[in-house]
């Protein structure tokens, strides 16, 4: 019955006892690492307030008081954005866990909300240029459902340029599906080089039909249910950051958050 109840001081989308044991070890947070900065503690409640607005996608100005000042959240993201502390430990996460040679690669869109445009100089960032008011396209790569690599590009950037990025990241596959967005001549002719199945239906107008292994391809909808899963984080369904290096750090705390329960479940 004790384990039906929230832990004590814990509000709905804060880090357990569990998770934080698992996420600490990955931080740049322990005295040796981190000089004369804060306790990990107060370094934890800072990390669930950058969590209560992933999963809000509210103003950071409205992150509430309880997990410090709205300006430090906002700052130690950018940092360690900018650091790639976020990106290290969802990396870490997945290669501890990803051992599944059935991988999938698929595209997500992310819209721009007015409140990425920046101000006086207009868009910050050249991969809001796309689509006029901005469309962010993130590239996933998943093995068993659960996201291991992604990239972010030109809201009208084709599927099939982000493969160059992603496929150098996976040295662990023996499949690969994929939708007609990556059905190409050189991704299959560099899938063949790399010893890798390629699991992809022909376009409608290829003059000669490919065929595919149809069970393998339906394994293709977990990365959907993946999407799914992400943008219940309302800062990853909509983007409200100006920098891409800013979204870039909330979707990859949304990964590790992902990965999280599935390291406590291991």
């Amino acid at each position: 019955i004790q384990g039906c109840f929230l832990e004590v001081g814990l509000s709905r989308g804060d880090l357990t006892e569990a998770e934080w044991r698992v996420l600490k070890d990955l931080l740049p947070i322990e005295p040796e690492n981190r000089g004369r900065g804060r306790l990990p503690e107060q370094n934890r409640s800072i990390i669930n307030g950058i969590l209560w607005r992933l999963r809000c996608g509210a103003p950071w100005r409205d992150v509430p008081p309880k997990y410090g000042s709205w300006n430090t959240i906002y700052r130690r993201l950018r940092r360690w954005s900018e650091a790639g502390v976020w990106e290290a430990a969802a990396v870490t996460l997945a290669e501890i866990m990803a051992d599944s040679g059935h991988y999938s690669i698929d595209s997500t869109t992310v819209r721009a909300h007015v409140s990425a445009a920046g101000g006086k100089g207009g868009l910050v960032d050249a991969l809001l240029a796309a689509r006029g008011a901005g469309s962010p396209v993130n590239f996933v790569v998943a093995a068993l459902g659960r996201p291991v690599a992604f990239h972010l590009a030109g809201g009208e950037a084709a599927d099939c340029k982000a493969y160059d990025d992603l496929i150098d990241l996976q040295n662990r596959l023996r499949t690969l599906p994929a939708d007609k967005g990556y059905d190409a001549d050189a991704i299959r002719a560099d899938l063949a080089e790399r010893k890798i199945k390629a699991v992809i239906p022909g376009r409608s107008n290829r003059r000669v039909k490919i065929e595919h292994d149809r069970a393998l391809y339906r394994q293709r909808n977990r990365i959907e249910r993946m999407f799914g899963h992400l943008k219940i984080n309302r800062a990853i369904a909509t983007r409200y950051d100006q920098l891409a290096n800013s979204f870039l750090g909330m979707v990859h705390l949304a990964t590790a958050r992902y990965w999280l329960k599935f390291v406590h479940a291991a």
